[in-house]
């Protein structure tokens, strides 16, 4: 068998020679462009409300679209938002996201007057803000934000239908924390 030499520009390798230089197969790209992408990085995420899963017992979870101006998309883009203080109102079959706080860019535009903690609109489906709108009213439930991120280029917060807790409620909850911490010490020095 005679082995066939192809004739290359000068500077030019083989794929074979590229193939011989890696030295692990890590170091080979994707050949694709989504190949490397994962669907949820964490680079996505904006802002993440943990004081409501301290407050709330989360049942329910759904994602709703944000009304947002400009200056805001920039501003989130920058990952200068606050989610802790924000709850959701469902008034008249619309839902409002309220106590958000967006801090503007020193380069936003001069012309438009940048509100930090205005009243956003939510885009829910006409069910969803009535399924709301009842848990709400009949069964004593509290929607509030949880977590805010980039999908597909738009902004989306996941809402959650969730019950407060009480005080002992918490308390038991710190302590199954501690505990599940201190036997995975326990384990760790074990082993």
């Amino acid at each position: 068998m005679d082995i066939v030499t192809i004739a290359l520009a000068p500077g030019k390798r083989s794929p074979l020679e590229r193939f011989a230089q890696c030295r692990d197969a890590d170091t080979i790209r994707a050949v694709s462009k989504k190949a490397g992408k994962n669907k949820k990085t964490e680079d996505n995420v904006v802002a993440v409300n943990r004081r409501a899963g301290y407050e709330f017992f989360i049942e329910e979870r759904m994602e709703a679209g944000l009304a947002l101006e400009g200056w805001e998309v920039k501003s989130l883009r920058a990952k200068r938002v606050n989610l802790t203080e924000s709850h959701v109102l469902v008034r008249r079959g619309e839902a409002w996201l309220i106590g958000c706080n967006i801090t503007p860019l020193s380069t936003a535009s001069s012309h438009v007057r940048a509100d930090p903690t205005r009243t956003r609109k939510l885009l829910l489906h006409r069910r969803e803000i009535n399924r709301l709108a009842g848990a709400v009213d009949r069964s004593g439930y509290a929607v509030v934000p949880l977590k805010l991120y980039w999908k597909r280029g738009r902004a989306k917060l996941e809402i959650g239908l969730g019950k407060g807790k009480k005080q002992h409620d918490k308390r038991q909850e710190k302590k199954e924390r501690d505990w599940q911490r201190q036997r995975e010490r326990l384990l760790k020095h074990k082993v």
